[in-house]
């Protein structure tokens, strides 16, 4: 069990391409961190500089006490699991876990306990004897895991381990990966391109973009205040509706003018808008803060839209409404209950209260 401090990371490559950019980042002892962005963010090549897979270009790593950006990968007392599982194809389920133990002079006793341990911890015991190929992909992740696990590192380290996984595999799986973590009881560094993963799993997560952290927070904070447009659109699903207008001020009251309509802001919001007003912002929406007005009761006019339904997206327990105001387009979600017709005029109500505004230059958060 280890804290990781990583500071002022960087990694280029040759021809100057830049990776990571100046990566700061302390993860404390038995932390659930995760990072999470695009394709091509850099979250990837953090994790294998942590791990000693990738030389540091600047900056330094910390495992604990231990300055490690020299120390080879199989000494820095970390474990990863890889997305592909890395499993060797020839041996069976008890070599493939018991591999790296042996390499290290472990007595056969104590490979044996290990393994078992593990095993049974996530269970596959009726597996130990069968090869790779004869194991489902979910199967072979719980090897992958257990074969991580037997070494009892400092921390573990995750690549995106769920992305070759299907749907219903994914959910079992990242339940899984909650359990162990509170039976293991250490450090965590989990990498993925799925913000619902990154929702359910970190105790804090780092959101990236080319290279950077655009916001490292709890998951609520990451989700309900976002520190600019791209954490915003990135963090939550369907993604963040995002609307141009102005804000303009009518009898010592703030409204935002999008063209065909305006909505009143609530008074808590008027300190920070008021360098905005008479200037472009943009506004966004959270699907689940839009509301059918028929559902509403004491809806006020001044939060109050008209729009047109254009699809309807039934999921089961929700439903996704596609809308038109005659200038943008948004997304809201309601209850299973509620099935408009599709191109027919629908008015909604914003939850004022929740919505999030955005400078249109910096894209950082104005509220």
């Amino acid at each position: 069990m280890a804290q990781i401090s990583l500071q002022n990371v960087s990694k280029t490559y040759k021809g100057g391409v830049k990776a990571v950019d100046s990566f700061n980042l302390g993860i404390e002892n038995k932390e659930f961190m995760v990072l999470v962005g695009p394709s091509g963010c850099g979250k990837s090549t953090t994790l294998r500089m942590i791990a000693g897979l990738e030389e540091i270009s600047d900056g330094k790593v910390w495992i604990g006490d231990r300055l490690v950006n020299d120390v080879p990968a199989k000494d820095r007392d970390i474990s990863m699991v890889f997305q592909n599982y890395a499993l060797y194809p020839h041996m069976t389920i008890f070599e493939n876990m018991a591999f790296g133990l042996k390499l290290r002079k472990y007595p056969k006793s104590e490979i044996i306990r290990r393994v078992d341990e593990a095993t049974e911890i996530l269970g596959i015991k009726k597996l130990i004897d069968r090869r790779p190929k004869q194991l489902s992909g979910g199967e072979r992740q719980r090897v992958a895991l257990g074969r991580a696990i037997v070494r009892k590192p400092k921390a573990f380290l995750f690549d995106e381990p769920l992305s070759n996984l299907d749907a219903k595999l994914r959910v079992q799986m990242r339940a899984e990966i909650h359990k162990l973590r509170l039976r293991l009881q250490t450090t965590f560094v989990y990498v993925t391109h799925d913000q619902t993963e990154a929702l359910t799993l970190g105790d804090r997560i780092v959101v990236m973009k080319d290279g950077k952290i655009q916001q490292c927070a709890d998951p609520m904070t990451i989700y309900d205040k976002p520190t600019n447009k791209f954490v915003a659109s990135f963090i939550g699903t369907p993604p963040i509706s995002l609307i141009s207008g102005r804000i303009i001020k009518k009898e010592r009251k703030y409204y935002f003018d999008e063209g065909q309509f305006q909505v009143k802001l609530v008074e808590e919001m008027y300190k920070a808008i008021a360098p905005y007003e008479g200037k472009e912002v943009i506004f966004g929406v959270r699907a689940e803060d839009i509301y059918d007005k028929l559902f509403v009761s004491e809806a006020s006019p001044e939060n109050t839209i008209r729009a047109t339904c254009e699809v309807v997206e039934p999921l089961g327990s929700e439903v996704y409404l596609y809308l038109n105001s005659g200038k943008s387009l948004f997304v809201a979600r309601v209850g299973a209950h509620n099935r408009p017709d599709v191109n027919r005029d629908m008015d909604l109500v914003f939850d004022m209260s929740k919505v999030h505004f955005f400078d249109p230059e910096t894209e950082n958060t104005i509220i």
